[in-house]
């Protein structure tokens, strides 16, 4: 069962929840995944579908691997660049403006990836899919509107080469 069918979107959602979970989910369980190559998750075992995405860095050029909650569309994953609800956007997103070719770590498999940002109306529809998998993103995308006005980004990740 998914944890977010039962815990409220608000509380999920939250400064709270959300200062906690972005200090240590994704350490945790990004650590987790990359030990068991993507066999096991904490998030799966909360019935939340993650993957991980290894972007390049726009400055560094190195690779950056961050786990992300995701929606599929078909054969494509979708992603929200919600950070949490921060006023920044996260960095993954800005290196996939950068350099939309990317790679989707996945039950083990390495799956290649090229991002393309959406737009509304087809930015509304993926949207409606990723609040199916993560509720709070509504609460996120409030309060980054309140505190710094800008839109989270949303990308679809097409499978590639």
């Amino acid at each position: 069962m998914r944890i977010t069918r039962w815990i409220p979107r608000r509380v999920l959602g939250s400064p709270l929840v959300s200062a906690a979970g972005r200090q240590v989910f994704p350490r945790v369980d990004g650590t987790l995944q990359r030990a068991t190559h993507g066999r096991a998750s904490l998030a799966r075992a909360l019935g939340i579908p993650l993957m991980l995405l290894e972007t390049t860095g726009r400055r560094t050029g190195r690779p950056r691997v961050t786990p992300l909650t995701f929606a599929t569309q078909g054969t494509d994953f979708l992603v929200a660049g919600s950070n949490w609800g921060q006023e920044r956007q996260p960095g993954w997103a800005l290196n996939l403006g950068a350099t939309p070719e990317a790679v989707v770590s996945l039950n083990g498999e390495r799956i290649p990836v090229r991002a393309r940002r959406l737009a509304d109306p087809e930015r509304a529809t993926a949207w409606s899919l990723l609040l199916e998998v993560w509720p709070a993103y509504d609460e996120y995308a409030e309060r980054v509107q309140a505190t710094s006005g800008r839109e989270i980004m949303v990308f679809r990740l097409e499978r590639s080469w």
